[in-house]
């Protein structure tokens, strides 16, 4: 079958696309939304640079969005319609693994999009899955993260060390609840890593984010 990914960046989408593609179906592009600029991604806070690269040791097309939260279902929807007009792609790999309301949403666009929804990861043990991630050999490192983490956290690597660190601030240590979002610079499925510049942090009212760009 052949499947797309809605492509965080980060290394739930990125483990969840890798366990749909063990059972033989075929990756044709990965998705991703962006400010209404296209200036950087949803919640990670990417660029357009660095969402490309990923795309580009996966070997596979992208699909850049942009939206506003406002208009954000209706962009979603027409770019999925888009890309499976495109990539005649069956299916849409997503990475969450618990949280019902993200399912239903999920669910209900792709099938307005007339593709199935997979979630690989769905009920999976939040704790297990991070350290699955890691022994799996994805290697992503922390873009984004609320202020219980703070700005300590960006840009450090998710490792089987870190996890501890992760669960003594009292946070979901696979960051489900958006406690903290990731970039992924290595993983099975990258022809090569992708070699990330760590740049200033930003600490927002509610956030805080690192701007990352390629090392060329």
């Amino acid at each position: 079958m052949n499947i797309g990914c809605s492509w965080s960046g980060g290394k739930d989408s990125c483990f969840a696309l890798m366990q749909q593609l063990a059972k033989g179906d075929q990756l044709k592009v990965i998705m991703n939304v962006m400010d209404e600029n296209q200036e950087y991604s949803k919640s990670h806070g990417l660029t357009q640079e660095v969402l490309k690269a990923q795309a580009k040791v996966l070997d596979v097309s992208i699909q850049l969005a942009s939206a506003s939260w406002s208009t954000y279902e209706k962009n979603f929807i027409s770019n999925l319609q888009q890309i499976k007009a495109d990539h005649r792609i069956q299916g849409m790999v997503y990475g969450d693994i618990d949280i019902q309301k993200h399912r239903d949403w999920e669910e209900k666009v792709s099938a307005i999009a007339n593709i199935q929804a997979y979630l690989p990861l769905w009920q999976g043990n939040r704790r297990e899955l991070v350290e699955s991630m890691i022994d799996a050999g994805i290697r992503a490192i922390i873009v984004s993260c609320n202020h219980t983490l703070g700005l300590d956290f960006l840009g450090v690597e998710i490792t089987h060390d870190l996890i501890p660190k992760l669960e003594a601030h009292g946070v979901d240590v696979c960051g489900e609840n958006g406690e903290y979002h990731t970039l992924v610079i290595d993983c099975p499925l990258f022809k090569e890593p992708i070699h990330i510049k760590k740049g200033e942090k930003v600490k927002t009212d509610n956030y805080c984010f690192i701007k990352t760009s390629l090392i060329k």
